[in-house]
């Protein structure tokens, strides 16, 4: 496979390590206890209301469940990377210097989990 395939794949993790990630959806209250997250701080995280993100399915506004899609699939990301959930977490909360000595969990925390989401794209496919 050509780098620029590997690219283009590495927006999806390879496997559920994590089970984030469903056919209804989001698991919410898993994703915020792997990121550690208060209700409060996911929602910040998501630019949504905290009533918004505790509700499922189709109750929940196709916005906030997209970003709270793409914030669980950056965590899967890393996990299938480490292929090991106490790995994955220990990354989301160590400073990294390649983030400007943030840890990855302040960048998903502050809303910037697209920014993230690009980096680890770009490390996994080797750029």
């Amino acid at each position: 496979m050509s780098v620029a395939a590997a690219g283009l794949f590495n927006t999806v993790p390879a496997a559920g390590v994590l089970g984030l990630l469903g056919p209804e959806g989001p698991d919410v209250p898993e994703t915020v206890k792997f990121l550690g997250f208060s209700d409060k701080e996911m929602a910040v995280a998501a630019s949504a209301d905290v009533s918004q993100i505790r509700k499922s399915g189709p109750r929940m506004p196709a916005e906030v469940r997209e970003r709270l899609i793409q914030i669980a699939t950056v965590c899967e990301l890393v996990a299938s990377h480490f292929d090991d959930r106490e790995r994955a977490a220990l990354w989301f909360k160590t400073n990294n210097p390649m983030l400007g000595n943030f840890s990855p969990r302040d960048f998903v925390r502050f809303g910037r989990f697209r920014m993230l989401q690009r980096v680890i794209a770009e490390t996994l496919a080797g750029l």
